[in-house]
């Protein structure tokens, strides 16, 4: 398989360095000497993990020994062989985040008093680090960007894809902020009053929150929480700055972008508390009057009782709050409108939404980010109720219409959705339009029927898990399911398609810490406060954090698949031209895009 000759190579290099205004001769340096980037801090040179007791129950995290790649072979059937790593060769190499969960926690809609009410049932509703949720996405973008150069093969990236829960609760603010800061923007995540926090984690009769100012007497200053002064000040005040994606990035919906609090449907009068000017603190007060469907009094009297307490300014169980019109709650293809409110660079323009998708409401879309591999990206949400999802048929019959394109085309296909097969089991539909929906075992039997699909990147349980999904003559395909920004233990992922040419196909998943020190001692700036939201998270006794982490098999791993066709038919010529494209791109970014 030859590669470009030296003058394709230097007519290469100066297309690349004409468009994007770099350097000719430094393009053309760093693309001939692929230097691999061992070096970015990533989980195979560091981990976090618990330390020891500070106070009651609260234990602080520690770093530790990094972790090597675990060889999976489990779709081989066979042991990988030793010489691969002397002919290897990147096709792709990529970021993947999921449920980033961005909050607007100062929003008169957000349901917090229901962990009151539930912990088993509300453990999302309140969480100790909610108001740092932008500090933790900006680290992890920072993170992403440090690995620009694969650790494995030395290959630049190309794309990063982001599988759902991007905002939190349909919010308008929220789904800014996640555009933003992905694009490199400066924000302030404040909204109400200006440089004012306000609250639940700052109300006497919250006792069942975090009180950062002082926790003595809440359930988390019981616990061992720590008195952390100045945090949510800091939290709503401070200027928020990702640096931005350096390559395009994708998006798809998850739940919690589709429908409120990931689960229902907008309940009447709810459009109307996210803007006004009443925050609840007590959950039998929330359910009267505006959540409709979910009153606690559902009679006209408790109504109008509860209505003309409204209007007085006298509703129990609530506060008052600045209003702010910039709180509104989102129509469902909002969220695609969204993505074409972006920067030109890193792009694109939609981010894998397209002018079909706004003309038409369709909601899933395909591209290919090379000459190598094609990604589709879905939406597996349950408009109806549910956190769960399933693929409605129509969506199913395109999928499959589009993987025997692929196939024919020569190209690995890669899906990408929000929900993953342990989670595609909802049949909720509505009576008036019933809609075949197709669930897991259906889409997987689907999927192993092309060998060109070697790859499904998910989210939405927030834990690191990867499941092998084997046919019964051999091969298959691997789903790889990321944890989340929001819970412990707040990481991501890069994902390396390599041709070892031999006949098999590695995916090298590496699992990424965000680039907040592990240590959150010091100044409250947005690195410190990210580090805080971790420690929080870590001790969030409520969700479970130990078990979010995933077993070594499941976070830096090498996972090995049969080559679909003969991977000789890619060219290295055209896997160079990728590289000088990406690379371009990259240099672009480090330049500060000035174009």
């Amino acid at each position: 398989m030859a590669g470009l000759s030296r003058r394709q190579f230097i007519a290469a290099i100066a297309g690349m360095a004409a468009v994007w205004a770099i350097p000719f001769e430094q393009l053309g340096n760093l693309t001939s000497s692929r230097a691999i980037g061992a070096d970015a801090p990533s989980t195979l040179l560091q981990t976090i993990r618990f330390g020891s007791v500070t106070r009651g129950k609260y234990r602080k995290l520690v770093a530790a020994a990094g972790e090597a790649y675990e060889t999976r072979v489990d779709l081989l059937g066979r042991a990988a062989a030793a010489t691969r790593v002397n002919t290897r060769r990147s096709l792709l190499y990529i970021g993947h985040l999921s449920d980033i969960h961005i909050m607007d926690a100062q929003s008169p809609a957000r349901l917090e008093p229901l962990l009151e009410q539930s912990q088993s049932l509300w453990g999302g509703a309140f969480r100790p680090q909610d108001v740092l949720t932008t500090q933790v996405a900006a680290e992890m973008v920072k993170s992403i960007s440090q690995l620009r150069i694969s650790p494995v093969t030395g290959a630049p990236l190309a794309a990063a894809f982001v599988t759902g829960d991007s905002a939190d609760m349909l919010s308008n603010l929220e789904t800014r902020w996640y555009v933003d800061l992905l694009d490199g923007k400066e924000i302030v995540p404040n909204s109400g009053a200006t440089g004012k926090y306000e609250g639940v984690q700052g109300w006497d009769e919250t006792y069942w929150a975090y009180h950062p100012e002082n926790p003595n007497g809440d359930w988390f200053g019981d616990y061992g929480f720590p008195e952390i002064e100045g945090l949510l000040e800091a939290a709503v005040t401070g200027t928020v700055n990702s640096g931005g994606m350096p390559v395009p990035w994708y998006g798809v919906y998850g739940n919690h972008d589709s429908t409120f609090y990931g689960t229902f449907g907008v309940p009447a009068g709810l459009k109307e508390l996210a803007i006004g000017d009443r925050k609840f603190y007590d959950w039998k007060a929330l359910g009267l009057d505006y959540i409709g469907d979910w009153s606690t009094d559902t009679s006209a009297f408790g109504r109008s009782i509860n209505t003309a307490l409204r209007n007085n300014g006298m509703h129990l169980g609530s506060k008052a709050v600045t209003a702010d019109p910039a709180r509104k709650l989102l129509e469902q293809q909002d969220f695609m409108k969204a993505h074409f409110e972006t920067m030109p660079n890193p792009g694109p323009v939609g981010h894998g939404f397209t002018q079909e998708n706004l003309d038409t409401g369709k909601t899933y879309w395909s591209a290919d980010i090379n000459n190598c591999v094609r990604f589709f990206g879905l939406d597996t949400c349950n408009q109806v109720v549910g956190a769960d999802g399933a693929l409605p048929e129509n969506q199913f019959l395109w999928l499959k219409a589009g993987l025997e394109k692929a196939q024919s085309e020569g190209k690995l296909a890669v899906i990408l959705s929000h929900h993953n097969s342990f989670t595609l089991e909802n049949d909720a539909e509505l009576a008036t339009a019933p809609e075949k929906l197709i669930h897991a075992d259906e889409l997987i039997t689907m999927l192993q029927s092309f060998p060109n699909m070697v790859a499904w990147l998910n989210g939405h349980t927030h834990n690191n898990t990867i499941t092998a999904h084997k046919k019964s003559d051999g091969g298959g395909f691997w789903e790889i399911t990321t944890a989340s920004c929001i819970d412990f233990p707040q990481q991501q992922q890069m994902v390396e398609f390599v041709d070892n040419r031999d006949g098999t196909l590695s995916i090298f998943t590496t699992v990424v810490d965000h680039a907040a020190p592990v240590d959150p001692s010091g100044p409250l700036t947005q690195a410190t406060l990210a580090s805080w939201s971790r420690q929080l998270a870590a001790n969030n006794w409520i969700d479970g954090p130990t078990l979010r982490i995933g077993s070594e098999l499941d976070r830096n791993t090498e996972l090995l698949v049969p080559a679909p066709f003969d991977l000789s038919s890619i060219s290295d010529a055209d896997i160079e031209r990728n590289n000088i494209t990406n690379q371009a791109r990259l240099m672009a970014w480090e330049a500060g895009w000035k174009l």
